[in-house]
């Protein structure tokens, strides 16, 4: 619905300010105006085009081009013309200016469209073949194709297309080439190729490259997928990106290229982690633990830094490290009273002989929290091992001979020592 009042609104203002002035073109010096209060019927065009009341901007820009002769302005009314879907009325005035001309590129152009809209394809094509030889623009050579696409003649869509691209190796054009072989001629592999050419030779921006994606995901092509991936992220670091690489190697169960990439990429610390932590690499995974605490300050991560670094020390009697492991665990525990940590400090007392009264205290309260825990039941029983007394720790061991996890090479050392502890 056209805005009426927002219309009544500028031409009182115009007849106000304008009186007869539109009908009297003065003399133009320079860049001075065509008539007087020109701005003031621009900026009304203007307006009424912002507000989407095209029939009447474009009368005021005819309004303007007659009274200046300026083609712009007769340009944007025709425009609006097309805007307004007034399309036989665009045809019919172009006809009424330049007739089957096409002197003029921008009103042949203008006119291709308004055929195009109206359903004339036929007149369309040939006005379009015409412009195109004598303009020979990149623009004209889309808009042939772009008739041909229409009227189903995909081969002939394509060479125009072609035509095009060798001329300006332009990412919009490549897209439709790749669309019509991908889509409506149906030769996957030649759409591919053709967006993996040119982005060997020009580089993989974000548009080729989702392209690409989009046609390798289509065809369930991993290996094209990571590839295109990896591609994007360096010109486009995002975290999704990120995420898709991640999940990929994680569906090819590449672990160790996984985790190049977490290395390089820093995009998802933590799960860096937990891969350092399934492949063992303990001396990696107390650092990086150590580096997430440092960010966000949860106190877990230093547990786990504490845990780690004791674990990849070759030598677990070094004094120094423990005490830098044991003021760690006390950190945590005097903030988060967790049974792992707790467990793991009370071990280490009772291992090292360090306070074996005080470990079996860590470890009982770690008990309360998981009291079927195989691991703390063990630790118990080495501190009463430890303290002299076997048979407690004997009667312990009885209850995790046959629980999960008593094949684990320290718990079956440990029932070994506390056996023969227990018979002499």
């Amino acid at each position: 619905m056209r805005n009426t009042a927002g219309f009544l609104f500028i031409a009182l203002t115009l007849i106000i300010f304008g009186g007869c002035a539109a009908t009297q073109p003065s003399p133009q010096k320079g860049y001075e105006k065509a008539f007087e209060h020109e701005d003031l019927y621009i900026l009304s065009a203007l307006y009424l085009e912002d507000i989407g009341d095209y029939e009447n901007s474009s009368s005021l820009f005819n309004t303007l081009y007659k009274e200046s002769k300026k083609r712009e302005y007769l340009y944007r009314s025709l425009k609006n013309n097309l805007a307004a879907k007034e399309n036989e009325k665009a045809i019919k005035r172009v006809d009424e200016i330049a007739g089957e001309s096409v002197e003029d590129f921008e009103l042949a152009r203008i006119k291709i469209v308004a055929l195009m809209r109206a359903d004339r394809l036929a007149e369309a094509k040939e006005l379009a073949m015409r412009l195109v030889k004598s303009s020979k623009s990149v623009d004209d050579y889309l808009l042939v194709s772009e008739i041909y696409v229409k009227l189903k003649e995909y081969d002939s869509a394509l060479k125009y297309l072609e035509g095009a691209y060798v001329k300006d190796y332009n990412e919009k054009i490549l897209e439709k080439m790749a669309i019509i072989l991908y889509v409506n001629l149906e030769r996957k592999k030649d759409a591919i190729a053709q967006l993996e050419s040119h982005s060997r030779i020009n580089g993989c921006s974000a548009s080729v490259c989702n392209k690409l994606i989009g046609f390798y995901s289509n065809d369930n092509n991993i290996e094209g997928l990571l590839s295109t991936y990896l591609r994007l992220y360096k010109i486009d670091p995002s975290r999704d990106t990120a995420n898709k690489i991640v999940q990929i190697y994680g569906y090819k169960k590449d672990y160790p290229k996984m985790t190049q990439f977490l290395e390089e990429s820093s995009s998802d610390n933590e799960l860096l982690l937990q891969l350092y932590i399934q492949a063992k690499d303990y001396k990696k995974a107390a650092l990086k633990a150590k580096e997430l605490y440092d960010e966000s300050v949860e106190i877990s991560f230093l547990g786990q830094s504490a845990i780690f670094e004791y674990e990849s020390s070759e030598d677990k009697n070094d004094k120094a490290m423990q005490k830098r492991v044991i003021a760690k665990l006390q950190e945590v525990i005097a903030l988060k009273r967790e049974g792992m940590y707790l467990n793991y400090l009370g071990y280490l007392l009772i291992d090292h002989e360090i306070d074996v009264k005080k470990g079996i205290e860590y470890v009982k309260e770690a008990l309360k929290i998981e009291p079927d825990s195989i691991y703390y039941l063990d630790s118990l029983a080495w501190g009463y091992y430890k303290f002299g007394n076997c048979k407690k720790a004997a009667n312990i061991m009885k209850k995790i001979e046959n629980m999960d996890g008593s094949d684990n090479e320290e718990v079956i050392k440990h029932i070994e020592a506390i056996k023969k502890c227990n018979k002499k």
